[in-house]
C-alpha cells in the first residue's frame, strides 16, 4: 500500500494589516471565519462537512481568540458543527507547525481534508491582570499581551527571557554582522514586497478585506538614510532598530490540505507538497541560530544539499536573525531568499506568519517552473522550524 502524500490544493489569507490599522477593529475569530469561507467558495466541490480538522495557530489566546479561535473561527464561518477545531502554539512557528499537523493527519490517513494556517490580531491583544485570590483585584498591575513575555517565572535565568530583538542583536554582533547590513536587508526586503504587489503575484492568493486590499506596513518609499537614522530598539547604542525589524501586525492565512487521490477526484490543482518539516531547539537567548540546525537536519532527512534548493523563505523576524542564518549557511544563495520581500515589509502577524512563507514558497517555485523550497522560522525560547515544499515541474 503506498504512503498517502499530502498536498496544498488551495490557499488565501487577509492582507496583512498594520498595528492599529485597518484590521484593527476585527476579532481575530472574525479574520479567520472570514479566510475559511474564502478558502470553501474557492474550493465548491468540496462540503465544508468533509472537512476532518481545521488547525490554526495562534500565539496569544487569552483574548477574543478566546481559547480555541480554530474551533469558534469554523462556526462563524458557518461550517457544520460536526466539524472540528484545534489551536495551537509555538509562537512564532504556529502557522508552521498548523501545517505540519495537517500534513502528518492526512500522510497517516486519519484525514482527507485538514484546513491549517494562523491567525492573529496584535492590535487587539488584551491587557492582562496577574490573579493572586478569588477576589478582584483592588490595586492590578497590567501586563501588555502584544509580543514579548508576561508574568515571568523568577527561576527563569535571566538571559532566557531577554528580549528578543536584543537577544538576536548580540548574536549577530559576535558573528560581526553589522548594522549596515541589516539596513540594506531590511531596504530590500520593502522593495521586493513593494514589486510583488506591483506584478500582482498575490493575486488570487490574499483577498481584500473591507478597505484593506494589501499588506499595510511596506514602505516603498524608504531609503537607506532613513534606516541608518533610526534609534536603536533593543539597547542604547545596538544595531537592531524598528526599521530592521519585523513590525507588529494583524493578518490570517487559511490553506487546505488533501492527498493525491482525493486531489484527482475532486479535481484540484496542487500549490505545492509537504515532503518533511523539522523543529530544533537551542540556548533561549540563541533562538536565532535555531532555524540552522533545523535546515540542516531536514537537508539531511530529504537527503539533499543546499545547492539543491530552488528558493528559501526565511522570516524576518529581525534582519539580523535572517543574516544570522545565511552567516552560518553561506552556501545559501542570497538572491533565492525571499525574493517576494519578507515579514519586515509584510508584516509579522506571530500566528500567520510561518504558514505564510510555506504557503508563498510554493506558490514561487509554481511560478518557477517548480523544484524543492524550505521555509524556515525561528521561534521564542530557543525554537527553530524548517518545511520542506516540492513543486513538480
Amino acid at each position: 500500500m503506498t504512503t498517502p502524500e499530502a498536498f496544498i490544493v488551495s490557499a488565501v489569507r487577509t492582507p496583512f494589516g498594520k498595528y492599529l490599522g485597518g484590521l484593527s477593529t476585527i476579532r481575530p475569530d472574525d479574520l479567520l471565519g472570514f479566510t475559511l469561507r474564502t478558502l470553501m467558495e474557492r474550493t465548491p466541490q468540496i462540503d465544508a462537512a468533509q472537512i476532518d480538522d481545521v488547525i490554526m495557530g495562534d500565539t496569544n489566546g487569552a483574548g477574543e481568540d478566546n481559547r480555541n479561535v480554530a474551533r469558534m473561527g469554523a462556526l462563524l464561518a458557518g461550517f457544520p458543527n460536526t466539524v472540528p477545531g484545534v489551536t495551537l502554539n509555538r509562537l512564532c512557528g504556529s502557522g508552521a507547525e498548523a501545517i505540519i499537523q495537517g500534513a502528518r493527519a492526512v500522510k497517516s490517513g486519519d484525514a482527507d481534508f485538514i484546513i491549517s494556517g494562523g491567525v492573529e490580531s496584535m492590535s487587539r491583544a488584551p491587557w492582562i491582570v496577574q490573579r493572586e485570590g478569588k477576589q478582584e483585584p483592588t490595586n492590578p498591575v497590567y501586563h501588555q499581551s502584544t509580543v514579548g513575555w508576561r508574568m515571568i517565572n523568577p527561576l527563569m535565568q535571566e538571559s532566557w527571557i531577554q528580549n528578543l530583538g536584543r537577544c538576536s542583536e548580540i548574536v549577530a554582533e559576535n558573528l560581526g554582522i553589522s548594522r549596515t547590513e541589516q539596513d540594506e536587508w531590511a531596504l530590500r526586503s520593502h522593495h521586493l514586497a513593494n514589486e510583488a504587489w506591483n506584478k500582482a503575484l498575490h493575486d488570487g492568493w490574499v483577498v481584500p478585506f473591507g478597505t484593506v486590499i494589501r499588506d499595510e506596513s511596506i514602505r516603498p518609499d524608504s531609503t537607506l538614510e532613513i534606516l541608518s537614522n533610526l534609534a536603536s530598539a533593543f539597547s542604547s547604542n545596538g544595531a537592531g532598530t524598528a526599521g530592521n525589524s519585523s513590525p507588529l501586525n494583524d493578518g490570517c492565512v487559511s490553506a487546505l490540505i488533501t492527498n493525491a487521490t482525493l486531489m484527482d477526484e475532486f479535481g484540484l490543482e496542487p500549490i505545492g507538497k509537504i515532503i518533511a518539516s523539522q523543529v530544533t531547539a537551542t540556548d533561549p537567548a540563541q533562538f536565532s541560530l535555531a532555524p540552522v540546525s533545523a535546515i540542516h537536519k531536514l537537508l539531511r532527512k530529504i537527503d539533499r544539499n543546499v545547492a539543491d534548493i530552488a528558493l528559501w523563505e526565511i522570516n524576518e523576524a529581525f534582519a539580523s536573525m535572517v543574516l544570522t542564518v545565511l552567516h552560518e549557511i553561506p552556501q545559501i544563495d542570497r538572491n533565492r531568499v525571499n525574493v517576494n520581500g519578507g515579514a519586515i515589509a509584510i508584516g509579522h502577524p506571530v500566528g500567520a506568519s510561518a504558514s505564510r512563507i510555506i504557503v508563498e514558497c510554493a506558490r514561487e517555485l509554481k511560478r518557477r517552473g517548480g523544484g524543492i523550497g524550505i521555509a524556515a522560522a525561528c521561534i521564542g525560547v530557543g525554537l527553530g522550524v524548517a518545511v520542506a515544499i516540492e513543486v513538480s515541474a
